[in-house]
This record gives C-alpha cells, structure tokens and sequence, in this order.
C-alpha cells in the first residue's frame, strides 16, 4: 500500500492578526442585530470568517513592498504599466482597462455591448454580472451543462457550457441579439466547479462561426488552470500559466475581480483584444472609475495587483490553496455532511436543502443554516440559493433554484488546516442537531441584490436555534481527512 504522504503550505508567517473570541449569548445579539444576515455582522464580532474569498488573501512580503512602490500620479502611473504587462503576459489580451473591482468591468462590459431586447448567455449566472446585464436591458440566459444543477454528480467539469442550449438559444432569437456569451470559470454559483479547455475550445468555435463574441468572467480562472491540470487528459505536464494563457485565448477579453486570484485586497480590469472596443472603454472607465491609466485605484494597489498575478500561477501556490479546501471537504464528507460534489476550488458549498431537510424553500434553508452555524460557532458563511437567486421579474415570485447551498468561502493563504478543523466541527455538530434550527422570513427586502442587505426574523421564536446543540468538541484525525494526492 502507497505511503500518504502529508503537505504544508508554501509560506511561514511572519505577522498575525488577534482573533476575537465570543461567546454563545454574544453571538446570538449580534446576530438578531444583524437581521440574521451574515454580510451585515461587524467583522469584530466573527472569529473565522468564510463569508467570501473575495478581498480577503493575505498579500505577501513582495506585495507588501511593492505598497512602497506606489506611483501615485494621476495620469501614467508606473504601476499601471506594470499591471498591464503582468495581465498581457499572463492572460494574453491586448489591451487592459484597471477598474476599481471586478464589478466596475462587468458595468463597463454591459453598458458598452447590450441593447435592450438582447440575450446573454451564460454558463450559470453570478449574482452582479446578471445584475448589470439586465440593468442594461437583457436577458439571462443559462446554458450550463445539466450536471451543474445536481450536487451529487461526480462529473470532473460541471461548469462546461452545454453546446445544445446554446445553439437552440441563437436559433431562437438569432445571433444579433446575442452580443456575447459570458464565459464563468470555476462556476461559483455551482460550487466553483470548472469548465474544460475542450470546452472552451469547442464553444468558441461555435460562437466564431456565428459572429457572437465570448467575454470570459476570469476572476477564478488560475484555479479553473489548475483543476484542467489535474482533471483534463493531456495537460498533466502543463504549467498553469500555459493552460490559463491558452484558456484566454480562445476568448475575445474578460472581466475580472483581481480580489480573488490575484491576491490583493481591492481592484479589478477589464481586458480586450479589440481595438475599438477597448478605446470605448476607456472612454467610459473616466465617466464611472478614473482615468484609463488607474481606473479608481491607487498606484499602490496596481503595483500589489501586477506582483499578485505572478504569484498565483505558481503552482505550489495554488495546489495548496486548493488543497485546503479539499481538506475541508474531505473532513465534512467522513462525517455525512452533505456538499457539492466534486470539491471545487474557492470553498466548500453545503447542500442545506438536504441538511434541513424539515425547512421548506419559503423560510429559506441556507439562510437559516448560516444564521445557525455563526451562532453555534462565530463561524461567518454565507447563503448561495433562493435569497440570492431573487424575484422573476414578471411575478415577482422568489426564483428557487435546483442548488440551495451554504458556501464556506477560503480566503487565500490566511487561516490554517486547525481553523479548518474547527470550522468542521461546527458544521458536523449542526448537522447532528439540524432539526433544532428553524426558518426564517423577510422583514427588509431590498429591490437589487437583496442578499447583501435583507433582514430575515426567525419563523418560530427569536432565535434561528431553538436549543444549544452539543458545542465543537469532536477529534478529527488530519491525516486520514486528508487523503492522497492533494
């Protein structure tokens, strides 16, 4: 039998920062204050916080100094020289428009390229990217592959684009109300689960023979390289910076949010092949983010940016990123906890429909599950189903989709594999009590992405925990959670 051999992570720790510590009765104000909504806790009251990997990796030593390096002139940065020959290098696009983060791409993209009456389709939707394609006046249109919607199928990239639904969808409306195809990579919303390089490949010609661009959502696309790597014939022996530059190429441009792969806390591009299409965007990115040159950043935050996208493709960089999460997975699944399956590559997504099994959709099951689990822990982790899924336009009845998940968001390179262990425990002894958790119900709705500010009230009582399940005590043996070849 192999021998299991055990890994660490590629980085010692030179600076910490004091975790605040709260009790049960504190955690349970805290959470009645915050409308038993996770994003409207203060972070000062959350002791291991996995509400997003977005914003929150800890930069390293070489970021850190090149802060130091900030040229903060308002027009022609250095930095921003830096930045674009880090993104043409890496990715491969032509030209580079810095925004202020990943959002402020997507607003540009949408405003430049939709009229109202077109279509987008999209390998899954994300929350911010639908949000600015139907301000703009279109329609979202999934074309995900089936697999993506059921969270025990095993299939190795269910973020591919089902081909099918997209050529059924241009014979539908035609190709000229289809101004591109938004191409996701690691599906957050299916459990960031990636999409193939034959994937890519194959929709891409599809689109070329009918005119229709496709804008990549690059935001997690180092880690949708490395599951390629790991999972796709052929490139086992590839760099993650060949498989990313080829993935990119096979696109027209993207939007990225450079707050998740590229290690830094606020900042974002949108990056173009086309020529007129990137000299509208820079016409634009002055009305709404800076000067085509900063785009809403600091100097600084450019200079950690350009350092960040080297180091992400670094491989035992993302291996042990990726690794931890599947430590985290791998533990949950030893003791039943039902999760998307495979394990993808930012967090951990808890099917809370099948782990409230007594909850119906109305009271909003992983709403109430992440409620629960910072009250039985001070763990902060976030709802991905039906309050972030929203209201259908025409009836303005909650949209309950086939995924309601509980995500558990790893921010890069922060915490350890004992916070892991810990957060483990936490979901494992709810799971043992989960009928002691009810429902909730809307007090405050607000009408654009509700799932940032709404105010839920318990639908029994006043507490999303009707009694104190056993606390985290539960010894989970690391070597045997986490398995071979991580």
């Amino acid at each position: 039998m192999p021998r299991r051999h055990s890994w660490a992570e590629p980085y010692k720790i030179k600076m910490v920062e004091h975790l605040r510590m709260t009790t049960r009765a504190e955690r349970e104000v805290a959470i009645a204050e915050a409308g038993f909504n996770t994003f409207l806790l203060r972070s000062d009251d959350v002791y291991i916080d996995l509400l997003t990997d977005s914003g929150t990796s800890a930069m390293s030593d070489r970021q850190w100094a090149g802060l130091m390096m900030g040229d903060e002139a308002y027009a022609g940065s250095r930095n921003f020289y830096h930045l674009e020959t880090a993104v043409r290098q890496f990715y491969g696009y032509r030209h580079v428009i810095p925004t202020h983060q990943g959002r402020g791409a997507e607003h540009i993209l949408s405003i430049m390229c939709i009229k109202p009456g077109d279509f987008v389709p999209g390998n899954m939707y994300f929350t911010t990217t639908k949000a600015h394609q139907e301000l703009a006046g279109a329609t979202f249109v999934d074309v995900i592959v089936d697999a993506a919607h059921d969270p025990l199928d095993e299939s190795p990239f269910k973020g591919n684009v089902d081909l099918a639904k997209l050529e059924a969808l241009i014979a539908r409306v035609g190709a000229d109300r289809i101004p591109y195809l938004c191409m996701q990579t690691n599906v957050n919303m299916a459990g960031g689960q990636p999409i193939s390089l034959a994937n890519i490949k194959a929709t891409s010609q599809l689109c070329r023979r009918h005119g229709i661009r496709i804008m990549m959502d690059a935001t997690r696309a180092v880690e949708n390289a490395y599951f390629i790597r790991k999972r796709e014939p052929g490139y086992e022996n590839h760099s993650i910076a060949h498989i990313l530059l080829e993935m990119c190429s096979y696109t027209d441009g993207c939007t990225c949010s450079a707050k998740k792969d590229s290690l830094v806390n606020i900042g974002g591009w949108l990056a173009v092949n086309d020529d007129d299409l990137a000299e509208q965007a820079r016409n634009l990115v002055v009305l709404f983010e800076g000067l085509h040159t900063y785009g809403g950043l600091a100097g600084r935050d450019m200079e950690a940016m350009a350092i960040g996208i080297e180091e992400s493709v670094q491989y035992d960089h993302i291996h042990a990123r990726i690794g931890q999460v599947e430590y985290l997975g791998q533990t949950l699944l030893r003791f039943g906890v039902p999760i998307v399956r495979p394990i993808g590559g930012h967090g951990i997504f808890i099917d809370a429909a099948r782990f409230l099994p007594h909850i119906p959709r109305e009271e909003f099951p992983s709403q109430a599950l992440a409620a629960a689990l910072y009250v039985q822990s001070g763990v902060r982790a976030m709802e991905r189903g039906a309050v972030s899924s929203g209201r259908h336009h025409d009836t303005g009845e909650n949209i309950f989709p086939k995924l309601e998940l509980v995500r558990l968001t790893i921010p890069r390179r922060v915490y350890t594999q004992a916070h892991m262990d810990v957060t483990a425990e936490a979901v494992v002894d709810l799971y043992e009590n989960a009928r002691d958790i009810v429902g909730l119900r809307f007090t405050f709705e607000p009408k654009y992405l509700r799932f940032f500010q709404a105010r839920f009230e318990p639908v029994i009582g006043a507490k999303v925990l009707r009694s104190a399940p056993v606390e985290a005590g539960m010894h989970v043996d690391a070597m045997a959670a986490l398995g071979d070849g991580i």
